[in-house]
């Protein structure tokens, strides 16, 4: 499964977040850096209004919604890619994810302490990418040696190598992410090779206190941390993570009503979630039955057969065709009878690429 790594400074609400996340209070959140040391890994529902729909219209015996997994890795402090504090573990542990979050503090509190001493969001990011940046450097340095004596010898894959390490390598000099770099398709292909921490996909969860979730954009920290974002191709979403661990405790009728007395649509962990969901390349397509409804999870711009494999690898090996109704199409249509007889349904064969909200029924034979 792929897994989305929260990261940022000690002490800007990290742990407090991961436990609204996975509705639990196994990491300890405590008003004292290093409060997690080994990483705390929850897997999550995405939130998916559909589900209760088909639900109903199904009157299925149950509802399996899609999931992700998100690490709670341990906040980083100056000089981690010098091994200061915890940071070699640190690095370790984002190393092995697929996506990052960082959670930025965007909201003044003095009975909660910051590292650094005040709040400061651009220089949290910075700390962080900077250290980052410097853990890429270094195995970048070395990749670029390889890659000259390849290319001198005439190694074509080795010069196209360094082509792209010569365009990151300045990037990272400057304490930049690698992701901030323009490159073409195929050098993107090149750069995921190379497995560098700051080119990542990243989300930053702008933390803010309950003031400021009505109007964010008059939070000066949230500002800047939208304008730094859109230089780095990186999303912002904006959460108050004290609110949402206080949501856990409420049942779900309470929570719609609790964030309609705010003023506020959704919840921040839910848009965060499905954020990230996307983010690490994922998409659902849908099965729909008295027994069970079921959002399945695959990457995006994955074909029906390959789609099929994830319900059963019979079902790929032997796979006829698929049948599919668009989810907005069976909505409009009312059921799906209704949906077959306005045409609505089609036959999908072996090249069909799966698309977002899909209904699905496949045809197979084994």
């Amino acid at each position: 499964m792929l897994q989305a790594g929260i990261v940022g400074l000690p002490n800007v609400g990290k742990s407090t977040l991961f436990n609204a996340l996975t509705a639990q209070e196994a990491a300890l959140a405590a008003n004292y850096p290093f409060a997690t040391i080994e990483p705390n890994v929850g897997v999550v529902a995405v939130p998916d209004e559909r589900l209760p729909v088909l639900e109903r219209m199904n009157k299925a015996q149950r509802v399996v919604p899609a999931t992700v997994e998100f690490v709670d890795i341990a906040g980083l402090v100056r000089g981690a890619s010098k091994g200061e504090g915890l940071g070699n573990q640190f690095l370790a542990n984002i190393r092995e994810t697929d996506a990052v979050i960082q959670v930025v503090r965007c909201f003044e509190d003095e009975n909660i302490v910051h590292v650094e001493g005040s709040v400061n969001p651009i220089r949290d990011i910075e700390t962080i990418q900077i250290e980052l940046a410097l853990a890429d450097l270094a195995s970048v340095e070395k990749r670029r040696d390889k890659a000259q004596r390849g290319a001198k010898s005439g190694d074509k894959t080795a010069k196209a190598e360094l082509e792209v390490l010569d365009k990151i390598l300045p990037i990272l000099e400057e304490g930049r992410p690698a992701r901030a770099v323009e490159l073409s398709k195929e050098e993107q292909l090149i750069l995921k090779q190379f497995f560098l921490l700051t080119s990542k996909p990243t989300i930053y969860a702008a933390n803010v206190d309950e003031e400021t979730l009505l109007n964010p954009d008059e939070n000066p920290h949230v500002k800047t941390v939208k304008e730094h974002a859109a230089q780095e191709n990186a999303e912002v979403v904006i959460i108050c993570a004290k609110l949402e661990a206080e949501l856990v405790a409420l049942e779900e009728t309470e929570r719609k009503e609790f964030l309609n007395d705010l003023g506020v649509t959704s919840s921040g962990v839910d848009k965060l979630i499905k954020s990230a969901y996307k983010m690490l390349g994922l998409m659902s397509y849908l099965t729909a039955g008295e027994k069970e409804v079921r959002a399945w999870t695959i990457p995006a711009g994955t074909k029906a057969p390959q789609a099929a494999s994830v319900i059963h690898s019979d079902i790929e090996r032997g796979f006829i065709r698929a049948e599919i109704v668009s989810y907005d199409d069976l909505i409009s249509a009312g059921s799906e009878k209704e949906a077959k007889e306005k045409g609505l349904t089609r036959l999908e064969g072996k090249d069909y690429i799966m698309q977002e909200g899909d209904i699905v029924n496949f045809r197979f034979n084994v």
